[in-house]
């Protein structure tokens, strides 16, 4: 009787084996692939006279580092409503803090603030909160996008650049904004709350243009900044509905090292 026990046992453990074996191979195989599906469009709002702002810039920096290969886009909008407090933004614009009292509009909020975060048009949080931005990252990776958006550069010489795009899936409230950003820049503060320190700044925004949209696609023309330069320069572009301020697609264009008439193309696709 001992072989027989012994034989049962063995077909025991060697059946529960291949069971476990057979389970964690399904379980790897069912698991859905994460960062693949979506894309997040991250909006800083910003101010070289705001104390609270840096590690906010700083926090962007390491999260577009983090994420390079992946469909998140940065835009650092300057506000100008701090300029007051004895320091002038070089990049600040009475159109981001427009933007950005729009945002509050859509979001519900009493008040525009700095640093603040707005993720794809959807929700928005202090920008220096960590944790927060790395979840809404992550969450809105893994949300396939319901619309579509593809960008290539026609041409570009030193003051123009001539985009063409295809868009689907939108609605009649959709328009595609285009934003031109410089990629990194450093100032040294002299006055004001941040007086003293040096700050370094990542897609800072330069120019945001509002197109309207054609069902088959189309071409519109980007006048760059007087001091744009192709090696530090990019476009980001991204499909915005003007009634609720949701984004529902973007696509980035990176300017070829040298001026020329193509570029490639990244897509949030």
């Amino acid at each position: 009787m001992k072989p027989i026990k012994i034989f049962v046992l063995a077909a025991f453990l060697i059946t529960a084996t291949l069971g476990t074996t057979a389970f964690i191979k399904a379980k790897h195989i069912a698991k859905p692939a994460a960062d693949d599906k979506g894309f997040v469009v991250v909006e800083l709002y910003t101010s070289e006279g705001c104390s609270s702002c840096p590690p906010a810039d700083n926090l962007v920096s390491k999260i577009q580092k983090e994420n390079a290969d992946k469909p998140v886009y940065i835009l650092a909008y300057h506000v100008d409503y701090w300029n007051r407090l004895g320091w002038k933004d070089q990049f600040s614009s009475a159109d981001f803090s427009k933007r950005q009292h729009d945002y509050a509009n859509f979001l519900n909020i009493n008040s525009v603030y700095t640093p603040q975060i707005v993720i794809n048009g959807q929700t928005e949080f202090v920008g220096s909160e960590e944790g927060t931005l790395r979840n809404a990252v992550k969450t809105n990776l893994q949300k396939a996008p319901w619309a579509q958006l593809t960008l290539n550069a026609a041409s570009i010489d030193q003051k123009h650049a001539d985009l063409k795009y295809t868009a689907g899936g939108i609605d009649k409230n959709t328009v595609l904004e285009v934003a031109v950003l410089q990629k990194n820049a450093q100032t040294k503060v002299l006055s004001g709350e941040n007086g003293g320190h040096t700050l370094s700044h990542i897609q800072i925004v330069r120019k945001l243009q509002e197109v309207k949209l054609t069902k088959n696609g189309g071409l519109v023309s980007i006048s760059l900044p007087k001091d744009f330069d192709a090696k530090s320069w990019e476009i980001i572009g991204f499909l915005q509905n003007t009634s609720t301020g949701i984004i529902s697609a973007a696509a980035k264009v990176s300017f070829p090292t040298e001026v020329s008439t193509s570029a490639m193309v990244k897509s949030s696709k």
